[in-house]
């Protein structure tokens, strides 16, 4: 069996539950926090959209690089699938943020290291798309892409190390600038690490699908071009 058939096969079957397993353990694995009570709960959403976003924008670099090396067209259709669904993530992460921080800072935006890195990155990925899906599609225009999707991965390390070398009210996701636990209970880390992995079945499974889209497109493209 191909590889391509057992993703077609199982991924909905692998995602699906796992999603449902996520939930549950949001609602009702995962005690209330008592400083933020119930609002705290879609922390696990948030982190989690974050961590996806974060692995599909590294996946675009990597095979934009390998996409330049090799000039493979399958790379450059998983790097713009990546990076439209990294994309998605990413507009979770900052929808589900100011969520949160109005009910915990009373503020819908501040602009905080972190959050401020966070846009710019957005906004880097949405530029790519942009580009691919407005400068055509020769081979200069897909390797411009290629470039500016391997040089916005840069700004992910920056996102992390902001929120502990840069004075900000965006607090670390496991540990506090004073080095209390964060998450104390084991509950809401087994949440964190649950919906963090239900995440990545379906970043997977919607790369797959949108990857398999792209190469229906580019096919039918090449017939259109031969005959005119």
């Amino acid at each position: 069996m191909r590889a391509r058939d057992v993703f077609d096969r199982w991924l909905p079957w692998v995602a699906g539950p796992a999603m449902l397993i996520a939930l549950y353990c949001i609602f009702l694995v995962a005690p209330t926090e008592k400083d933020q009570g119930i609002i705290q709960r879609i922390f696990y959403v948030h982190v989690s959209s974050a961590w996806t976003a974060f692995i599909g924008f590294g996946t675009v670099a990597v095979t934009s690089a390998l996409y330049l090396w090799t000039g493979r067209d399958r790379y450059d259709r998983v790097a713009r699938s990546a990076a439209e669904i990294g994309v998605l993530f990413c507009t979770f992460v900052l929808l589900t943020g100011p969520i949160w921080a109005r009910h915990i800072w009373g503020t819908w935006w501040q602009w905080d290291p972190r959050l401020t890195q966070t846009l710019i990155l957005w906004t880097l990925y949405v530029s790519y798309l942009m580009l691919r899906a407005f400068g055509g599609d020769d081979d200069l225009v897909r390797r411009w892409a290629a470039v500016l999707g391997i040089f916005g991965v840069l700004g992910i390390p920056i996102i992390i190390v902001s929120v502990r070398i840069l004075p900000g009210i965006h607090p670390a996701v496991l540990m506090t600038r004073e080095g209390n636990t964060g998450l104390v209970d084991p509950r809401m880390r087994l949440a964190l690490y649950v919906t963090a992995v239900a995440f990545l079945f379906v970043f997977i499974w919607l790369v797959h699908l949108r990857t398999r889209l792209q190469r229906l497109a580019d096919t039918m493209a090449a017939m259109h071009a031969e005959h005119g």
